[in-house]
């Protein structure tokens, strides 16, 4: 059975009315997971270079998201301890598994004091060996996208986990990833360090509908993470990338074909999916650079008044 997580990321735009429903709908059409992101506007940093961007001739260099508008944005979005609680609580009911991604370490005795036993990584702290360490002291099982990491980065955390029990999942940190950039054949390099692998699929719903996550599956992703909104696809930020219950129940009962029901739909359906095969090796393209350079650090802990990434081996609980 291939696991399917139901990202629900923001699309719930703060509302807990909202993020209930998203809750049940996602039980209802088959996911194994419910997801929600632990993210606090308040552990937004500050980084100057992306306060206005950074143009040298025709090639950017460093994004524009400036800090005063990013964080009016998120701190409505924010889910307080009441909001998770309710979140766990909906889940129990609705008999679906809770998940949620850190993205500040101060936050991880939070989430453990809730009662989440498995926790997601974002690709960006794949690389973040001290989170990396401090959760696998607290949960019972990772799910780590590893989009925007290099290598030698996966294999360093594939050593800290030895011993635990870890997914890795492939994903390209681009935002809608077109299908010849997919690169589904990173999930073979993968399989090298995890006994379960699987795919983050951010491809854009209306234009290329379901084909990445059925091509992964058919290419042995063993689990699939996809967005998932119940609102209008135009009125959040990550509405574009999401499905919907409709499209979640059509990729649920295509994750349970037969081998050879797969094969049949990936030939009839999918004539790109030689191109979405791609390379076990390659190197980051610019714009996953830039995006790294920006979602690596975009959170932090502050601490004394000291602000410590994920990544920096010091002290934050």
């Amino acid at each position: 059975m291939v696991k399917i997580i139901a990202e629900l990321c923001q699309n719930h735009k703060g509302d807990i009315g909202t993020l209930k429903k998203m809750v049940w709908e996602a039980a209802e059409n088959g996911a194994t997971y419910a997801k929600i992101q632990t993210i606090f506007a308040d552990d937004l940093t500050r980084r100057e270079r992306f306060e206005e961007g950074t143009i040298e001739g025709d090639v950017v260099k460093a994004i524009k998201r400036p800090y005063e508008s990013e964080y009016a944005r998120l701190k409505p979005m924010d889910l307080d301890r009441k909001a998770h609680e309710i979140f766990l609580k909906e889940c129990q009911a609705a008999g679906i598994r809770p998940l949620t991604t850190i993205f500040a370490r101060a936050r991880i005795p939070f989430v453990q004091e809730l009662g989440f036993k498995e926790v997601k990584v974002a690709s960006y702290d794949c690389a973040s060996f001290p989170m990396i360490h401090e959760l696998k002291e607290r949960f019972k099982h990772l799910y780590i996208s590893t989009g925007a990491t290099y290598d030698n980065e996966i294999e360093k955390t594939t050593r800290i986990l030895s011993g635990h029990s870890f997914s890795f999942l492939h994903c390209i940190t681009i935002y809608p990833t077109p299908l010849n950039q997919l690169n589904l054949a990173r999930m073979e390099y993968l399989r090298k360090f995890a006994k379960e692998v699987g795919f983050s699929d951010h491809t854009l719903f209306e234009r290329d509908g379901l084909k990445a996550s059925i091509a992964a599956i058919y290419y042995g992703a063993q689990v699939i993470e996809r967005h998932f909104t119940i609102l209008d696809k135009t009125i959040t930020k990550d509405g574009p990338v999401s499905i919907n219950p409709t499209q979640l129940k059509e990729l649920v009962e295509t994750s349970k074909m037969s081998r050879g029901e797969l094969e049949g739909y990936t030939r009839k359906n999918l004539p790109e999916f030689e191109q979405m095969i791609g390379l076990t090796s390659r190197t980051l393209s610019h714009e996953e650079l830039l995006n790294r350079d920006y979602y690596r650090g975009r959170f932090a802990s502050k601490v004394n008044g000291q602000i410590i990434y994920n990544w920096e081996d010091r002290t934050v609980f």
